[in-house]
């Protein structure tokens, strides 16, 4: 379990644990890469409709976006969908993560991919892991290498009740661990939603602002179990919520949160993957700050990755993050160890590495 004392120096939080830093060769590759492409590897867009406009192969073949997300607008049939992808990996040279989500049930943006059920129908880590087999090969089939499943949080209330597994904590959690590890045998990443959990949310971020008031005791011994249980499973991503945590931290929700990115999730539970932001244009982002401002707070705190899902927002952000990173050298360095961290994740999904350029 997660233990008290969460105090940390500001060293400390610039500094990532031995066990969670990102790998010697990642560190290396991203050195060498112009601070453009650093910014770049933070950023994931979306784009509307079936085909990628030239503005995102441009971004892509520049190294200034990492990947994409699809919506159902973006789908087609499963031939247009496997055009689209191999049409964004030729523009990002083999290295994009395409990201989908695909949890099933009321959340299932393929509707010709599994799982079609809900998470809440399954019952069982067998039920859970086969559900995942399912949707991994299907979704590698039409090349989407990131699914933002399975949801880790509880049933606790009426926003993800609907879409969680069923159950106690420790129940929940294995069924989380089945899923991940049979993503990561698909070749699928699997991303652990919302950090560090969002079962309690009366509302939908996505909506309004949402504060979680359970005291320090429930969330370490509730909340945290199925995400300790997705790290030990050596789950790839986690998705930061936008929820306000006050027991963990009262200013700062939790994609802003380093008490939360950094001592919870890094030192605590130990977690080396990527850290990327739920939708950072969700309302209870938007209610206390800009697009721009919001996206460095996340960097900042230790996100890795800003989810994008308004397709202008990489007009507002991209600029924002380069410009700190060129006067800030504290920022620059948290730049570059998320851009390694990614360069670990495209290589542990099998993606191409593309040649290092060295124009700023």
């Amino acid at each position: 379990m997660v233990a008290a004392g969460l105090g940390g120096s500001q060293d400390d939080d610039r500094r990532p644990d031995a066990s969670t830093a990102p790998s010697e060769r990642a560190h290396r590759e991203a050195a060498e890469l112009p601070l453009r492409r650093k910014v770049g590897l933070l950023l994931v867009s979306s784009f509307d409709g079936p085909r990628a406009p030239a503005y995102l192969k441009r971004r892509l073949r520049q190294g200034t976006l990492a990947g994409v997300i699809l919506f159902g607008g973006n789908v087609t049939t499963p031939a247009g969908l496997r055009a689209l992808t191999r049409t964004i990996q030729r523009a990002a040279r083999g290295t994009a993560l395409v990201m989908v989500d695909q949890e099933g049930g009321g959340v299932r943006r393929i509707p010709f991919a599994a799982p079609e059920p809900a998470q809440a129908g399954f019952r069982t880590p067998a039920r859970a892991g086969r559900s995942a087999r399912g949707a991994a090969r299907d979704l590698r089939s039409l090349g989407v290498n990131v699914n933002l499943a399975p949801v880790a949080d509880l049933p606790d209330g009426p926003v993800m009740t609907p879409r969680a597994y069923a159950g106690e904590p420790r129940s929940v959690a294995r069924r989380v661990r089945a899923a991940v590890v049979a993503y990561r045998r698909g070749r699928v990443g699997a991303t652990a939603k919302h950090f560090p959990g969002l079962g309690a949310a009366a509302v939908n971020t996505d909506f309004g602002p949402v504060v979680i008031s359970r005291g320090r005791r429930s969330l370490e011994t509730r909340e945290l179990v199925p995400f300790e249980a997705a790290v030990t499973a050596a789950v790839p991503l986690v998705m930061a919520s936008h929820a306000l945590y006050p027991a963990f931290d009262r200013r700062r929700i939790a994609s802003q949160s380093r008490v939360l990115l950094h001592h919870v999730l890094r030192r605590k539970l130990g977690f080396a993957g990527v850290v990327v932001t739920d939708s950072i244009e969700a309302d209870a982002v938007l209610r206390r700050s800009s697009l721009a401002t919001a996206a460095e707070r996340s960097i900042s705190a230790g996100a890795d990755q800003v989810l994008m899902t308004g397709s202008a927002s990489w007009k507002l952000v991209f600029p924002r993050l380069l410009a700190k990173a060129r006067r800030s050298r504290p920022f620059r360095e948290r730049v570059a160890e998320s851009a390694a961290r990614v360069l670990d994740l495209r290589r542990r999904l099998g993606l191409g590495a593309r040649p290092l350029g060295r124009r700023r």
